[in-house]
């Protein structure tokens, strides 16, 4: 137990420092990006003023409302407290939106496509996996080289190939977006189906894409398992291969564990470029217009958003596999 305490705090330490370090880079990078954002807002709204004066008073108004005429110093201090208050500002690209607003409408999207999408491929990766070590023969010649396909195709390859055979070839999906464009949301089981029907080639495109990778994973670690001296040894004592296969798999799993969560790392990746390539209303499409204008805060609250689902993601995951594993608390118990 007390082996087990010390792993845990020191992943908490290391999960706060992580953290730290997340908050000044969420803040910093969009901020060194070229151009002015506050500029292209007052050049839409003062479209046809002849008065300089005019327009550099509505200039000096916006860049007071969104901080941008303060010291970047005090802009970090002012953003986190008030982040710890929860609060985000206005977006720039899209005022008079409020940020809170802009990702309470997606991040619910990107939720309900990615996890369960995550979920199911890891699923199905380490099911197909341990079967081509157990099987082997023709399903492992098949499976194998399927896998390797799948893990070295980048997601939004996948998603363009997923359009253009199930949308445009034969026409069994839409193209794009989450629901039809001439619905309005609304728990209809019109609106609904919608939804289930546009939700289809964005799930099983990052599907596929996490099925390859873990389904090589685990057929690697099954096979070292199944070599090791303790299944020799077990199965000389004329122990049931039922009983010997549960703890093989068991032990190939541990590994499988840290997958996952690099796995839900691909949020900030390829599987957000998926959601862009399907107008997907996710937090992709939301970051891809924040940078397209520029949107400083918005930039800054999704990424931070994703980073902190990413890290406590990966830090629960790093828990449950101390527990699971007993030889961590054996080795900091040293």
């Amino acid at each position: 137990m007390k082996g087990y305490l010390r792993y845990f705090f020191n992943k908490l330490a290391w999960f706060f420092v992580t953290l730290i370090f997340a908050f000044i880079l969420n803040f910093t990078l969009p901020r060194l990006m070229p151009g002015d954002p506050v500029a292209a807002i007052v050049s839409r709204l003062a479209q046809g003023m002849s008065d300089a004066s005019g327009v550099q008073a509505i200039y000096q108004q916006y860049t007071e409302l969104f901080g941008t005429n303060k010291p970047i110093i005090e802009q970090f201090f002012i953003y986190m407290k008030n982040v710890f208050r929860g609060d985000f500002g206005f977006s720039i690209a899209q005022y008079p939106r409020t940020v809170a607003d802009v990702i309470k409408s997606s991040i619910w999207w990107t939720i309900a496509l990615q996890f369960p999408a995550i979920i199911v491929g890891w699923i199905l990766g380490n099911m197909l996996g341990a079967l081509a070590a157990y099987v082997r023969g023709g399903f492992d010649r098949i499976i194998m080289p399927i896998s390797i396909f799948l893990s070295n195709l980048p997601a939004f390859g996948m998603a363009i190939i997923m359009m253009v055979v199930f949308a445009v070839w034969l026409k069994w999906f839409p193209t794009s977006g989450g629901y039809g464009f001439d619905l309005i949301p609304n728990f209809s089981w019109k609106f609904i189906w919608s939804v289930i029907i546009h939700y289809q080639l964005p799930f099983w495109s990052i599907v596929l894409i996490t099925i390859g990778g873990q389904a090589i994973g685990m057929r690697s670690m099954s096979i070292y398992e199944l070599n090791a001296d303790y299944v020799k040894y077990s199965r000389f004592m004329g122990i049931k291969d039922s009983k010997i296969i549960s703890y093989v798999f068991r032990n190939a799993m541990l590994p499988q564990i840290t997958g996952l969560a690099l796995s839900i790392g691909t949020m900030v990746g390829g599987a957000l470029v998926a959601e862009i390539i399907f107008s997907y209303p996710g937090l992709g499409s939301t970051i891809l217009t924040a940078v397209l204008g520029q949107d400083y805060p918005l930039i800054s609250a999704v990424t931070l958003i994703i980073t902190i689902m990413l890290l406590t993601a990966n830090f629960v995951l790093e828990i449950v596999y101390g527990v699971l594993d007993p030889r961590i608390k054996s080795t900091q118990a040293d």
